[in-house]
Parts: structure tokens; sequence; C-alpha cells
């Protein structure tokens, strides 16, 4: 399987090499490997987690976000994660569990030996409302201090789409990240769940700076229409470069915002093929 999945990356790079839009001359425009979600093997982990790190490591992916523990402790999981030299640089947890049990969130992290605390979801009954960002941002901010001062871990939130229901001159994700303390709270960009609900996820790179530290690199299916329910298909999923989005313009605005992990997320059942073509068409990507 492990040799499988590195002929079929190499094969991937060498055909999109074929093509003289794919070989243009001049420095890489995203030189270093970008990391993966759990989630995107979540069935193969869920059956078998020391064969999927395997099969992770295989393609040269040494950066995880994990957001689930597969039956494992945090102490078994690091000790499979060390062996392949694999580091978890970020750990997802739901909501409540942040809210309610911050201490047990933080020890789970740092014994996995991430950096950063990550939250995909605000509960809410849609549509999304002003009230629901206002509790939100004071859950935020204090849990996010908590983590900070306490125990030297960074809390992101990772929007999902809803976000960017219109709120006076903007969006409440606006609001989410201009009445958030940015010594406390930061925030993980989600390209699709940007481009899903309307927006551009370049300008919010550049809008928004240095509040991101970390980003999903996927990409959406052309011909999809988007709203703002924060739900489309996993099968709207697809290779980076083969959707809607703006490759290019999002990792420069990416570089000069000093994004600090990109995490590969293909929720698709074509993610063996698709991730190794993702992997492939960042490699080709010239400044």
């Amino acid at each position: 399987m492990n040799k499988f999945y590195r002929f079929l990356s190499f094969l991937i790079i060498t055909l999109l090499c074929v093509d003289s839009a794919f070989c243009q001359s001049g420095k890489p425009l995203f030189p270093e490997t970008p990391g993966l979600v759990s989630y995107t093997h979540r069935e193969s982990f869920s059956k078998d987690v020391p064969a999927t790190l395997d099969t992770i490591k295989a393609l040269g992916i040494t950066d995880m976000e994990f957001s689930n523990l597969f039956g494992k402790s945090p102490e078994a999981l690091r000790r499979l994660l060390d062996e392949r030299g694999i580091k978890c640089t970020s750990f997802g947890v739901g909501y409540d569990e942040l809210v309610n049990n911050t201490g047990e969130v933080a020890r789970k992290a740092k014994i996995l030996g991430a950096s950063f605390v990550r939250v995909a979801w605000i509960p809410h009954k849609a549509p999304f409302t002003l009230e629901d960002a206002q509790k939100a941002v004071a859950d935020f901010n204090r849990v996010g201090k908590v983590l900070k001062e306490e125990h030297g871990l960074t809390f992101c939130y990772h929007n999902h789409g809803y976000e960017f229901t219109p709120y006076g001159k903007g969006t409440l994700f606006d609001y989410l990240v201009l009445n958030t303390n940015p010594a406390y709270v930061s925030f993980e960009l989600d390209i699709l769940w940007a481009f899903h609900p309307g927006q551009d996820p370049a300008q919010l790179l550049n809008k928004y700076g240095e509040r991101f530290k970390l980003m999903h690199l996927k990409d959406l299916r052309k011909g999809v229409q988007g709203d703002l329910t924060g739900s489309t298909s996993t099968e709207n999923d697809v290779a980076l470069g083969t959707g809607q989005i703006n490759i290019p313009a999002v990792l420069k605005a990416a570089k000069k915002a000093k994004i600090q992990h990109y995490y590969i997320e293909d929720e698709s059942k074509l993610k063996s093929v698709q991730v190794p073509q993702t992997m492939a068409y960042l490699r080709s990507l010239k400044k």
C-alpha cells in the first residue's frame, strides 16, 4: 500500500510536469510539504491507526492536525507518531469540551505535542446570529486566556461558512475577529469554508494577516453553488487546482500573513487519489 502511494504521487507530478503550464521556470511558490488533517483518513484511522500513519508517512507528510484520538490514549498516539517522525501540531476539540473541560483538553494537547488547540464549530440553531457570535467571543476570550497563560497553548477558531452572515458593514466573522483578544484568540482559515459562502480567502488573509495562524487546504468542485449553511457534500472536495478557488493567490496571501501550518483536508471518498494530486500540484506551482 505504501509503495502504491509513493508511485501514485510520483506519477501525478510527472504527468503534471508534461504540461508546460505546470513547468514554469522560477522558484517554487509553495516550497514546504503540507500537513494533513486526520479527518481526511477518518475511516482508515478508525480501523488501524498504525497502518494509516504508515500510509501518511509514505507520502512524505510529517505534520498533522488531529481532532480524534481514534480510541487511543494521547500517550499511545504520541508514541505511534514519534516512532514515525510525525508531529501533531494542532489538536481539534468540540466547543463544549473546550469550554467545560479546558484543563483536560490542554493536557491531551500537550501530550500529543501540539502547540495549537482548535475548534471548528460554534453550536447554534441556524441561522447563525449576533447572539451566537457574542457568546462565542466571551467563551473564546476566556478559554483562550487559560490555554495561553496556564498551558502555553494557542487557541484557534476554524471558520465553517455560516459565520459570514452579513452584519453591519461586514459579517459576523468580522465581528468574531474584531471582538476577540489577539493575545488569546487566533484563527484557522479553511479556504473552502470561506469560499463556499461567497468570500475570497486571499482577501481575508490580506485583511486580517497574522490573526490567521493555521490553514486548511482544500478546493470546491466546479459548478457547486455556495450558501451560508456551513454544509456541502463531502464529494464536493476536490484536489487543489481542479476546483473553483484561486490557489496561487491564496498561497501568496498566506505567505504574507505568515501562516504557520498548512494542512490538507479532503473529506471525499477519492482522498487516496486526490491527496497525492494536491501535493503534486503544490510542488508544481512557481512564483
